[in-house]
Order: structure tokens, then C-alpha cells, then sequence
């Protein structure tokens, strides 16, 4: 489907990783905060935003989007060890790169969020996100974990 090592989606869905374990927020929440006008920025203008740290790119983001805290906490929930926003961010990533085209890939990260598979992946306490990206792209397409 899409570019294979999209870096610009890469940092687009760890952004929405980082801000929704600082706000508490599903990423889902995060997504209707930030609207897709505004993902679309951030895909768009990812190669500058990934020149500053991404805390503080965070921050202002939460700020813009008046991203209010949450008491979505899937770290704490999480029994075993932690996955790293940027490991999420490239389950993302992958996923949406394997499900929508290069011009589709905003539409992508929408509908990707908003779909029953966000749960799965922010669940840590199974195995779901550290599956192969193919199995993760079918239970997509199918609609449910295979």
C-alpha cells in the first residue's frame, strides 16, 4: 500500500501516542481533540516538528487543542513492561502504511483511530501490538483479532 518507513506518519502517531499518556486520553480522545485538519498539519510539517523535542511539541499541541486530562491511563494498567511511544507509534504507523495509499494517509490516521482496533493496541497486558504488521493489517481489514 503505502510508503514502507513513512517517517513523517511515524512521528504523527507517536505524537498522538506522547500526548495521550500526558493527558490520560485515548487516542481516539486525542484525535477529536487535535481534529483532522490538524493531524494534517502535523503529518504535513512532521520533519520540523521532529526537530524539537517532542515534549514540548506535545505541549504545545495540548495547549492549541485545549486537550483536557483524562483518566485513560493504560501505562498503569499495564502489568509488564511499558512499550515505548515510539514502539505504538510505529504499530500505527505500519498499520495505516499497510491499510490506506500515500494520499489517503490523513483519511488513514483518522479512520485508524477511531476503529475498534485502537483499543486493542493500547492494550498492554496482551500481545496484540507486538504481533507481525501483516496479522495486525488483517485483523483490520477483517475487523476483528484473527
Amino acid at each position: 500500500m503505502g510508503t514502507k518507513n513513512n517517517n513523517a506518519l511515524f512521528f504523527t502517531c507517536s505524537l498522538i501516542e506522547y500526548i495521550g499518556r500526558s493527558a490520560k486520553r485515548t487516542r481516539k480522545e486525542v484525535a477529536d481533540f487535535l481534529g483532522k485538519e490538524r493531524i494534517g498539519r502535523i503529518y504535513e510539517y512532521a520533519d520540523v516538528f521532529h526537530c524539537e523535542p517532542i515534549e514540548k511539541v506535545a505541549a504545545e499541541f495540548i495547549e492549541e487543542s485545549k486537550i483536557t486530562t483524562g483518566n485513560f491511563d493504560n501505562e498503569k494498567e499495564c502489568n509488564y513492561t511499558v512499550p515505548s511511544y515510539w514502539d505504538i507509534g510505529e504499530v500505527y504507523e505500519r498499520l495505516i502504511e499497510d491499510s490506506y495509499e500515500d494520499e489517503n494517509i490523513v483519511e488513514g490516521i483518522w479512520e485508524v483511530y477511531h476503529s475498534w482496533i485502537d483499543e486493542h493496541i493500547s492494550d498492554y497486558n496482551t500481545d496484540f501490538y507486538y504481533q507481525p504488521r501483516d496479522y495486525i493489517a488483517a485483523c483490520y481489514k477483517e475487523g476483528v483479532v484473527l
